[in-house]
């Protein structure tokens, strides 16, 4: 890979306004290379590109769109290995998370170069003779979509797969954090037979591009993951525009320990579940609920599982841990630590930077315990390798600090009981509800998102994200 790298408008590379250099946090002396930042004015040209593209993109056959995505998907699975550890510089996370990324995202493909064969208008009967009726979807138009730093391929291509399926065409703007893993989805997406025009890669900050974006008023449908904070933002900005909005935002999720789980289990499931990508998923289970009559050899089992976790640079063999993504990250997640500590928590693990062979943000994973779901610590998104236990006394009251929050996107249960697993699958407020696994990891054929303040707008992946992607038609014919 070369050092610098354009943008992508309108079927052509060209440069931005200025440059960025994206650098591995596992090893700061690695420099990935240089990424052009897009001004506003070539926001605007992107768009005005995509609203052209996209009517040729709409008209295209079903075996084009079909052969296309096929196309992306076989290249990203040839090549998960070399574009994984691609990922894994520049995002932090184990080399083997890095490459299973890749994967998933050649399977978004794939998967939905399969709904482009499959037809979904209906035909209906009409309450009048001789009148037919049928509705069809048709796409919905220029698609925003800004997609977040912790998986830069994976978030980014479970929306640009299901917008080309249906006909739509895009402008992708990644986190600036993570630019690399986008401009080579990019590369890859730009040898096709699309139309010029009918994807566009717009690398810049939030507050100049992502603005500019999402206050734009021609542009049909936005769809962002990333911060409540911005979700919020996003939301006013398209709503004055009426632009068509999905919101994937944050998360405080549970697994709840029941009485009768199986410990070993459990704990497998918190680790991978709380630690895993350095615990920067949005499907993370930071709060780990405990049936008090198990706490003690639960927190002990997890204690030295953590002891046994080895952190370190993403493409060193053996590392469960990588890095956090940035030197900001590093100093929020040392904050939140120093806040727990002060609300009460007793820090039982971690808590500590870790120094390796490199230089970079690592950091040991960390447990708190004798935790109430009051403290900020239990209330607000940490997006670190940070987990906290509360102890609770029956299921009641694991229910209740499992839904007193205003996040829903995921929980867990872990417990060999069928009447628990289902009055919890029944209780939790969440959008998704796993049993005997951890908090994260999702399948891409079914629906993803949340309640509360986690989502906003329809939900996304599989056959559910074309209710975002396209819209409706009800046509009437008297013969």
């Amino acid at each position: 890979m070369s050092s610098l790298h354009a943008l992508y408008i309108n079927g052509q590379w060209v440069d931005g306004e200025s440059h960025i250099t994206n650098v591995n946090p596992s090893d700061l002396a690695d420099v990935i290379g240089d990424y052009a930042q897009a001004s506003v004015a070539q926001v605007n040209e992107a768009i005005n590109a995509a609203r052209s593209g996209q009517r040729e993109w709409a008209k295209s056959g079903l075996e084009q769109r079909y052969g296309v995505l096929m196309a992306i998907g076989d290249e990203l699975m040839a090549r998960k290995e070399e574009l994984g550890c691609l990922l894994s510089r520049e995002e932090g996370k184990p080399l083997a998370e890095g490459m299973g990324e890749v994967a998933r995202s050649a399977q978004f493909f794939h998967y939905y170069a399969a709904e482009v064969l499959r037809q979904i208008d209906e035909r209906v009967e009409s309450v009048r003779p001789g009148v037919e009726v049928d509705t069809r979807r048709e796409p919905v138009g220029v698609v925003g979509i800004i997609s977040p730093w912790n998986f830069p391929m994976a978030t980014a291509v479970w929306k640009i797969a299901p917008a080309l399926a249906f006909g739509n065409a895009v402008i992708f703007k990644p986190a600036n954090l993570v630019p690399a893993s986008a401009w080579a989805l990019t590369e890859i997406i730009s040898r096709q037979t699309l139309p010029a025009g009918s994807f566009n890669l717009l690398m810049g900050s939030g507050g100049r591009v992502g603005e500019a974006l999402i206050t734009s008023p021609v542009i049909n449908a936005l769809t962002f993951t990333g911060s409540l904070e911005v979700g919020r933002r996003v939301a006013a900005a398209t709503a004055g525009n009426l632009v068509k909005c999905q919101l994937e935002m944050g998360s405080k999720n549970a697994l709840i320990v029941a009485e009768d789980a199986d410990l070993d289990l459990a704990v497998e499931a918190a680790f991978n579940g709380a630690y895993s990508g350095t615990g920067q998923k949005c499907t993370a289970s930071s709060r780990l609920i405990v049936h008090e009559t198990i706490h003690d050899a639960f927190v002990d089992k997890l204690t030295a599982r953590l002891a046994k976790a080895k952190v370190g640079p993403a493409l060193e063999e053996g590392v469960q841990i990588g890095p956090v993504a940035d030197a900001r990250q590093l100093e929020s997640n040392l904050h939140w630590i120093e806040r727990g500590k002060a609300d009460g928590a007793k820090l039982v693990f971690g808590g500590e930077r870790v120094s390796c062979a490199s230089q970079g943000f690592f950091m040991a994973p960390t447990l708190f315990v004798e935790t109430t779901n009051e403290m900020a610590i239990n209330r607000e998104e940490v997006f670190g390798p940070i987990a906290c236990v509360i102890k609770v006394a029956d299921m009641d009251e694991a229910i209740a600090t499992l839904n007193d929050t205003n996040f829903g996107l995921t929980a867990g249960i872990i417990t060999d009981s069928l009447a628990l697993a289902t009055r919890f699958k029944a209780e939790a407020e969440t959008g998704c509800v796993m049993v005997n696994l951890p908090t994260a990891g999702t399948d891409y054929h079914v629906p993803f998102g949340g309640r509360k303040d986690s989502s906003f707008g329809p939900r996304e992946q599989g056959r559910y994200a074309r209710e975002f992607y396209t819209v409706v038609k009800t046509c009437y014919v008297k013969a």
